[in-house]
């Protein structure tokens, strides 16, 4: 049932800082401070309700607590709106927006992220359009009264992005996400359109599924010429490793030297969880076309597909934390949950 209300949740980033007074440098403000720089407001016929951390989070300092505090204010508030907006810094933004997709399945509303990269309150800001807009396209429903984006997405300059599917580009550009292995849901000029064969369809009928537990314990690294058995042997041998997420070469392939061959293989056999992703931009991971890749496959290791970085090492953490089985979790890392991958 449409309620008319969206929830905006103000975590922290550029968006909301200010320039000090005395000092000049950028600072946190309030979000009562923030909105009255956006007097544009007044104009949407949407109400907007805020909820604002006590403490603005520099978006760095990011962690999985923060992801399941924002996920225990959506399940709280759920059936009071018509979708959620949530103010947070740039930098790890696709991590949060990739780490919420499997932590609220079955979406049937809108969970908008969005931010700026310039802060609100300056002329040049982006934080406006942003905002405005993602409010506009948390609201909007189609003809029988159902939302169009009821998922996790991403909104900035124009873009409407699957959250799982984006990663940040750019660090001075106002174009500053996108999704390459995935189709924008929605590009905003004067009118949306929207791609609706492209947009999750959720099962109406049943509830949201909400999970508010993470296993952090993933590490990453990226392989590169020269790379050294010490190097990897010591992250291998890190405590309480239970999965890794590997960057490896073009369309998944790896030097073919034994002594990686086999601290991989070890790694299997030590229930450690090894996913393998392409440090491309764009492309899928297929570790069969060539032999530099096949022994991957070989010794246990599981294909990633087209997965982008934020969302093979939250979906690790996810599954890690509800499956004990490795196997199990090596099963599901290869399915397509919620529109991260394509299989």
């Amino acid at each position: 049932m449409r309620t008319g209300h969206i929830l905006l949740i103000y975590t922290g980033g550029t968006i909301g800082m200010g320039k000090n007074p005395t000092t000049g440098a950028l600072e946190p403000l309030d979000i009562a401070s923030l909105l009255k720089q956006v007097q544009e407001l007044r104009f949407i016929d949407t109400h907007v309700d805020i909820q604002q951390f006590p403490y603005p989070i520099d978006s760095s300092d990011v962690t999985p607590e923060l992801w399941t505090r924002i996920v225990q204010i959506i399940q709280k508030d759920y059936d009071q709106y018509d979708g959620f907006v949530i103010l947070h810094g740039t930098d790890t933004m696709a991590y949060t927006a990739s780490a919420l997709s499997f932590m609220l399945q079955n979406l049937t509303k809108p969970v908008i992220l969005t931010g700026s990269q310039l802060p609100v309150g300056l002329p040049r800001t982006d934080g406006k359009e942003n905002l405005l807009t993602s409010i506009e396209l948390a609201s909007a429903i189609k003809s029988d009264g159902k939302p169009y984006t009821p998922e996790v997405c991403i909104y900035f300059c124009g873009r409407l992005l699957r959250g799982n599917r984006t990663t940040k580009i750019n660090a001075d550009g106002f174009h500053a996400f996108e999704s390459y292995n995935y189709p924008h849901l929605c590009d905003a000029g004067v009118e949306f359109k929207f791609h609706q064969h492209h947009i999750i369809k959720p099962n109406y009928e049943q509830p949201i599924i909400t999970q508010t537990e993470m296993n952090p314990n993933v590490a990453v690294f990226s392989l590169f010429p020269g790379i050294t058995e010490p190097v990897v042997r010591h992250m291998l041998e890190a405590p309480n490793l239970k999965a890794i997420v590997m960057r490896s070469f073009g369309s998944g392939n790896a030097p073919q030297q034994q002594w990686l061959v086999q601290a991989l293989r070890n790694a299997h056999d030590n229930d450690i969880v090894v996913v393998n992703i392409s440090q491309c931009i764009a492309g899928t991971v297929q570790m069969q076309r060539y032999d530099s890749g096949f022994w991957l496959h070989e010794a246990g290791v599981i294909s990633g597909y087209d997965s982008t970085i934020e969302a093979a090492v939250t979906k690790l953490m996810y599954l890690l934390a509800h499956h004990e089985n490795p196997q199990t979790v090596r099963h599901y890392l290869e399915q397509n949950i919620v529109g991260e991958i394509t299989v």
